[in-house]
């Protein structure tokens, strides 16, 4: 492999990271990491294309066409792209949970603050790249809206885990989620209360793992691990079907698709708000700047990524108000 498609998939592998850091925390979604990083039309894409009649190369892998033809079809899905991105979300997710945990029970107002913060300037960014020009687009935008206001209004802690058929439910919408702007899969967690139960799975989950070869305590992998791979297998058959939608979506009513789905994470502007106001009584002056510094650093982190960030792929200003015929394109 050359050296410049290492640095591409080492790019996107960080870009991942971003994306999984987001989906790490309630109110903020790899999604919206996605359309910042000009990526969003191509992970979509990508999940779309995925074919399944790919391992029937499988049964030829031991001569060198068959391993030809597997690369070639792996190639032409991007599954290296996808890959490289997954790889980066789930380091991400690994690392993050327990911090943003942690930062979220001890610095509950700071934590909503910086959340606001990276929403609200990501709004800012991407609303250049569309257009509310017309009565459907509006309409978009006001149903974007509304509904992320719902999604977050809807957010809870959690509560005992749920069951396998219950999880996987949860997985196949959770999981979407990540790939929608403004709807995170934290926020579908909180809604159904499995958001504490889930990140503590996942943290006893991954302690199991790195314990097991000195424990040798196969129950306890097991135990954790399966609740864990039936959420995950829910997410792959959820994300396989929203991206379809969305593909098509995105080919017919490409600006209009993403004015709702910007309008959605500015809906969800909700949360943080919520998360402030519910943690500001009895915040000393001390924490009350903390918790200013802290919205403007998440601000600063999105607009600083926007500005270093070359590849956005929505369009120009011109493009948002293409002719019938342009519209009907998705950029990749």
């Amino acid at each position: 492999m050359a050296s410049g498609d290492l640095r591409s998939l080492f790019i996107v592998y960080c870009k991942g990271l971003c994306m999984g850091m987001a989906d790490s925390v309630p109110g903020v979604s790899g999604g919206t990491i996605a359309l910042i990083t000009g990526i969003y039309d191509r992970l979509i894409g990508a999940i779309s294309s995925l074919d399944p009649r790919v391992l029937s190369h499988l049964t030829r892998i031991h001569t060198r066409s068959g391993r030809a033809a597997l690369r070639d079809a792996l190639i032409e899905m991007d599954v290296p792209f996808l890959i490289a991105l997954g790889l980066g979300m789930v380091t991400a997710v690994a690392s993050m949970a327990t911090l943003m945990n942690a930062a979220i029970e001890n610095y509950p107002a700071a934590t909503a603050a910086f959340f606001f913060g990276l929403i609200f300037a990501a709004a800012i960014v991407l609303y250049q790249y569309i257009s509310i020009d017309t009565p459907g687009r509006l309409g978009a935008a006001v149903l974007g809206v509304f509904l992320g206001v719902f999604v977050a209004g809807a957010t809870k802690n959690g509560a005992e885990l749920a069951s396998l058929p219950t999880l996987f439910g949860i997985g196949s919408l959770a999981l979407s989620a990540m790939v929608l702007p403004g709807v995170s899969g934290a926020f579908v967690l909180y809604l159904f209360n499995q958001y504490e139960p889930m990140t503590g799975l996942l943290d006893d989950f991954i302690a199991a793992l790195v314990a097991f070869p000195s424990t040798g305590d196969t129950g306890a992998v097991i135990a954790t691990g399966t609740p864990v791979i039936v959420f995950v297998g829910g997410g792959v058959v959820g994300v396989l079907t929203i991206a379809h939608l969305l593909t098509y979506l995105l080919k017919n009513y490409h600006v209009g698709t993403l004015t709702f789905l910007v309008s959605l994470m500015v809906g969800s502007l909700r949360a943080p708000v919520q998360d402030i106001a519910a943690n500001a009584d009895g915040l000393s002056p001390a924490m009350v700047a903390l918790t200013i510094i802290a919205g403007f650093v998440g601000a600063g982190l999105v607009l600083a990524l926007d500005r270093y960030t070359d590849d956005i792929e929505f369009g120009t200003t011109e493009s948002t108000q293409p002719p019938p015929e342009t519209e009907r394109s998705i950029n990749h």
